[in-house]
């Protein structure tokens, strides 16, 4: 019974190790040595190389140079865009519904270091509306989504993030981790964060911000043009948050 026991919990760390591994490589795309992977994730190299032998074996990492690097290999890629796809999916219907609801158009973002990628976009019905294509990239700094994403963050995750200056997109840009950091402290209360014009000028935005099924950071978000933002803010705040909550909903019923 008790080697048993220990087996079990053997084979947890070896899971544990091998994805503390994989997570090292993300965004490595010219791959990692052996040492600098043992060096990042506080391992033996010895324990590195056999846990990147049979990562190897699974196509879950493969040879970036001819000298000894690894990098991400097709499984894995394959099997994340899977669940993005998924993902996407599964969030689409409500994201749609919210834009009915509203009239407004919502985007859909994830976070990639110290950007945001638009994964996905409804175009709301309004005349006068906003839209950005997917695949775009945005500050996390100035934008609505990316400072819901900021939010869950403590403040010096955000520094090391960000840095402590940032560039001034319009006159409303927060230039300066202190006003970045006091906005981001009513975000924290709230759940919701506000692009008061400081990426675009004529454009607001309302954010929140959640993790998908593989625990990446994704966002929703709402642009709406200046002139109508005032007397809708409180409205699209409160949807969105309920958006957010039904989706974290079909997440766990889809994990159960």
């Amino acid at each position: 019974m008790n080697r048993h026991v220990t087996n079990d919990k053997s084979q947890v760390q070896v899971i544990a190790r091998a994805a503390t591994i994989l997570r090292a490589l993300e965004d490595e795309n010219s791959g990692l040595s052996l040492g600098q992977i043992a060096q990042r994730v506080k391992l033996a190299r010895s324990t590195v190389q056999r846990i990147v032998s049979a990562l190897e074996t699974e196509k879950l990492v493969i040879a970036a140079t001819p000298n000894g690097r690894v990098r991400l290999g097709p499984t894995i890629l394959r099997l994340a865009a899977s669940v993005r796809s998924d993902f996407v999916s599964l969030a689409r219907p409500l994201l749609e519904r919210l834009s009915e609801e509203l009239h407004e158009t919502v985007d859909l973002s994830t976070v990639k270091k110290d950007h945001l990628v638009f994964i996905d976009q409804v175009i709301g019905s309004q005349r006068l509306r906003t839209a950005s294509a997917v695949g775009e990239t945005f500050p996390l700094y100035c934008t609505a989504n990316g400072k819901a994403y900021l939010a869950q963050l403590s403040d010096t995750a955000v520094e090391a993030l960000i840095g402590r200056a940032y560039e001034s997109r319009t006159p409303k840009t927060l230039q300066h981790i202190d006003a970045l950091l006091a906005d981001l402290k009513t975000a924290r209360r709230t759940g919701i964060a506000f692009d008061r014009e400081e990426h675009t000028l004529g454009v607001c935005a309302v954010g929140v911000a959640m993790h998908d099924p593989l625990g990446n950071a994704v966002a929703i978000s709402v642009p709406v043009p200046s002139q109508r933002f005032p007397d809708r803010q409180h409205m699209i705040a409160e949807r969105l948050m309920a958006t957010k909550r039904a989706l974290e909903g079909r997440m766990n019923s889809a994990a159960a």
